[in-house]
């Protein structure tokens, strides 16, 4: 694990263009209008958010919607040169969504899919500069900087899941397939409001399933009645899956993992008292610690978490209510974190959370630095999931401040 760790730290450059010098860096803000994120419509393409003293930039200068990944898919691919990555984005198109790069260092925008009904998936082998996508019943990997793709694989008949994740080595790739129960719920009620306690309650049978990127063979690893979801393999473990049971938090233990080959299954927290909810979990990017929400109770007390998966160690801070985030995230070199906020309705019900927040460990407390102001982000419409870049120094989010999604980046060092 440590080699592979080593070998992805060797490629992480300066990722977005204006950031390789201080010195760079601090002529360029003298000329950043200072303003109120969302204050003002259609907003500039780079801005300092006035409440913030923070650099925010729009990443994906394109008409239409646009979205970066859920915030535990990477997203970023080394350019084979000294400085500047790539980054794969969903963007909207007359023939659906469809997956496009961008070249964080010009901005350079390329379309890689071309489906005539759309794309699904969010999976990027970064090393490989590989990106899995499904049509329908149909695999396929697009080479991120040359735009060849290629048929993985047409899934057999009664497969009917969805492709989730790829493993350190970019050979095998992991779905889940449930029974027609769930298809037939959530015809029925499609509205999550509607359908989350309903398919928990129904027990449908569910698989995990692992997918050889070279053969096309397909394996079911793991069975059973009850929802599975949040499929992640480790970034430096290839067999090694995290994964979830899905519904309502306080009434199962979410977080779980897997190995490939042996099959051996393992629980990795454990709920203590009554409400008690952990989730939205991730994984460091050494691949060591598995990270996540925990609340002790429900909307009482906040907690980031961490277990080491491989000796069950747990690092915990504490949270304030009003620096909570629906996802948090953490960079390379797990230094610091990021919250991404949430509005009165969700679980924290915060007064003052709709923020994007830098979280710095202060013994047992994290203790947030406001990144961004998201008072005129429509929390209900798009989460902002928040990424670091590679080399830590960017936060990569989705914004709807002009109306539909976009995507930003907010510099973790202050501008002023």
């Amino acid at each position: 694990m440590n080699t592979l760790f080593a070998s992805k730290r060797c490629c992480i450059a300066a990722f977005l263009l204006g950031a390789s010098t201080a010195s760079a860096a601090a002529q360029h803000a003298e000329t950043i209008p200072v303003i109120e994120t969302g204050g003002q419509h259609p907003m500039p393409d780079e801005w300092i958010d006035r409440d913030t003293g923070h650099r925010v930039r729009k990443l994906v200068r394109r008409d239409s919607t646009n979205t970066s990944f859920y915030f535990t898919n990477p997203s970023f691919v080394p350019r084979r040169s000294a400085a500047g990555g790539l980054m794969v984005f969903h963007g909207a198109t007359n023939a659906g969504s469809q997956l496009f790069v961008v070249d964080l260092a010009t901005l350079a925008i390329r379309q890689l899919t071309h489906a005539a009904r759309g794309v699904r998936g969010e999976i990027v082998a970064p090393e490989k500069g590989l990106a899995f996508y499904q049509v329908r019943d149909s695999v396929f990997s697009v080479d991120v900087r040359t735009g060849t793709s290629r048929l993985v694989i047409v899934l057999p008949n009664g497969t009917s899941g969805s492709i989730s994740t790829v493993n350190a080595d970019a050979t095998v790739i992991a779905g889940v397939t449930a029974g027609p129960e769930q298809a037939a719920i959530l015809r029925q009620y499609p509205a999550k409001a509607d359908y989350f306690d309903r398919i928990f309650a129904a027990h449908v049978p569910n698989s995990l399933w692992t997918l050889n990127v070279k053969t096309g063979a397909l394996d079911t690893i793991h069975k059973e009645n009850t929802w599975l979801g949040h499929v992640q393999f480790s970034p430096t473990d290839p067999d090694l899956l995290m994964f979830c049971h899905e519904g309502p938090w306080h009434l199962l233990d979410r977080i779980w993992t897997i190995n490939t080959k042996t099959r051996q299954v393992k629980k990795i927290h454990t709920r203590t008292m009554d409400m008690e909810i952990a989730g939205h979990e991730f994984w460091s990017p050494d691949g060591r610690t598995i990270w996540y929400d925990l609340q002790m109770p429900r909307g009482v007390s906040f907690y980031l978490r961490g277990v080491d998966v491989a000796t069950d160690a747990a690092r915990t801070y504490a949270v304030e209510r009003n620096d909570w985030g629906i996802h948090f995230n953490t960079p390379p070199d797990e230094s610091l974190f990021m919250s991404d906020g949430g509005d009165s309705s969700q679980v924290a019900r915060t007064r003052d959370g709709l923020w994007l927040n830098l979280l710095r460990r202060d013994g047992q407390r994290l203790v947030a630095e406001r990144l961004v102001n998201m008072k005129h982000h429509g929390y209900r419409r798009d989460e902002p999931n928040g990424q670091f870049t590679p080399d830590g120094k960017w936060i990569v989010f989705r914004g709807n401040f002009d109306g539909a999604a976009q995507v930003y980046a907010v510099e973790v060092a202050k501008a002023r």
